[in-house]
């Protein structure tokens, strides 16, 4: 077996095959020249952890260990694939196997005229803005953030309790609208001036030199050090014209993580579109997903009985003073719900099934006549208590069906609004 990616998904991947049993050779292919670490420390704990946290001590997977050959700046350059196995080409040469894992992480996008500007995805990006706030003590420096998504929400939190003085720059209408959904997200804009952060929306940037950047209406937002924050894809360029990539560089894999057509070839984490039995398709970039998929990925290579049901999508965030957590799959143009009142104290959001609530005659987002409704997602803000729950309601292999009356009252407990 190849695997290639040595982050969180490989080293799992690697692990999971040594788990169930099987004894051949194990290659992993890395391109950081690092061992494998956990990124969302990266951002969340800038400057309480200097150093990444690594998995062999994290989660004891010691990949040095478990494979037989680890190549950790040894980038992977093309593909073949046949009947036969699967051919990995790098610098030094071909690494022929049985099958491979494609683990390969992702990138982050950086759009044109922003060369100028810095990223946040990897232990070195991290020393390096690390060092800048660290350079002044935090205090003065001027901190310019494109985009309030996870990363820039949480970085941004961080600086600005360091002293740095912090904008951030977004596009859209309210933070974290991509992700949640405008109506959700504009009560999170609050957040930024309660910690000291300048959030200017509808901000678009059309370049960054080396003063600042530019809006796009051309006026200048003067920055010691800019950080790109406005999303990432998938690691996958080199595959392409040899496996099926869609608009986003990212492989359509089945339940499994098989590449359908492509035997030999399986495909966990950031780069997999990964078919779910109640959340339909399931994009890569969730954290959960290269924690928990290279297990069942293994499972089914090897032949070895599933474990359970499966999980559902999970992504967590520490920003601002406040605690999220997304547990599911939130639908382009989902009702939503609220249970609790934002800004009172912890509160919750309620993606319901678009499809659905489109279906009712009424029109409404209150369910159908009997006051029952799928919920594809619940975002939890400040009630870290509750995620356990919420995760093992989300992840039981079916819809999760709601009585809404008793779901949006914070004081019944969400698990008997369940029918």
């Amino acid at each position: 077996m190849v695997v290639v990616g040595a982050g969180l998904a490989g080293a799992q991947t690697v692990a999971a095959l040594r788990a169930h049993g099987f004894g051949g050779r194990v290659t992993l292919l890395g391109a950081e020249g690092v061992p494998p670490y956990d990124r969302p420390p990266l951002s969340k704990e800038l400057l309480t952890r200097p150093e990444p946290v690594w998995l062999s001590a994290d989660l004891g997977v010691d990949v040095e260990a478990l494979a037989d050959d680890v190549r950790l700046s040894e980038r992977a350059q093309a593909l073949t694939t046949g009947q036969d196995g699967v051919v990995v080409t790098t610098a030094r040469g071909d690494v022929a196997a049985d099958a491979v894992v494609l683990a390969v992480g992702s990138v982050p996008i950086v759009p044109p005229g922003f060369a100028a500007s810095s990223v946040l995805h990897t232990a070195a990006d991290a020393d390096r803005l690390r060092s800048a706030l660290r350079s002044t003590g935090g205090r003065g420096l001027r901190l310019v953030i494109v985009g309030a998504g996870w990363i820039g929400a949480e970085v941004a939190g961080v600086a600005a309790g360091a002293g740095a003085d912090v904008t951030v720059l977004e596009a859209a209408d309210a933070p974290l609208s991509r992700q949640l959904g405008g109506e959700v997200g504009a009560h999170l804009a609050g957040w930024y001036a309660d910690a000291g952060v300048g959030l200017r929306t509808g901000a678009a940037v059309a370049a960054v030199d080396g003063s600042g950047v530019v809006l796009a209406g051309g006026e200048h937002v003067p920055a010691d050090f800019v950080l790109t924050a406005v999303g990432a894809r998938p690691a996958s360029g080199w595959l392409a014209g040899v496996l099926p990539l869609d608009a986003r560089g990212a492989l359509h894999v089945d339940g499994d993580g098989r590449v359908p057509g492509h035997p030999g070839v399986w495909a966990v984490g950031d780069v997999a579109s990964r078919a779910h039995p109640v959340f339909g398709t399931v994009p890569g970039g969730h954290w959960s997903a290269a924690l928990h998929d290279p297990d069942a990925t293994v499972r089914a290579m090897l032949g070895v009985e599933p474990a359970g049901t499966g999980h559902a999508p999970y992504v967590f965030s520490q920003q601002l003073g406040h605690d999220l957590a997304l547990l599911g799959l939130p639908a382009p143009g989902s009702p939503v719900l609220l249970r609790g009142v934002p800004g009172e104290g912890p509160w919750a959001a309620l993606y319901l099934d678009p499809v659905e609530a489109a279906g009712h005659a009424h029109g409404g987002v209150d369910g159908g006549a009997d006051g029952v409704a799928t919920v594809r997602a619940v975002l939890l803000v400040d009630s870290p208590r509750d995620v356990g729950g919420v995760r093992r309601l989300m992840s039981r292999g079916e819809p999760l069906r709601l009585d809404l009356a008793r779901a949006t009252d914070p004081a019944v407990r969400l698990k008997t609004a369940v029918v």
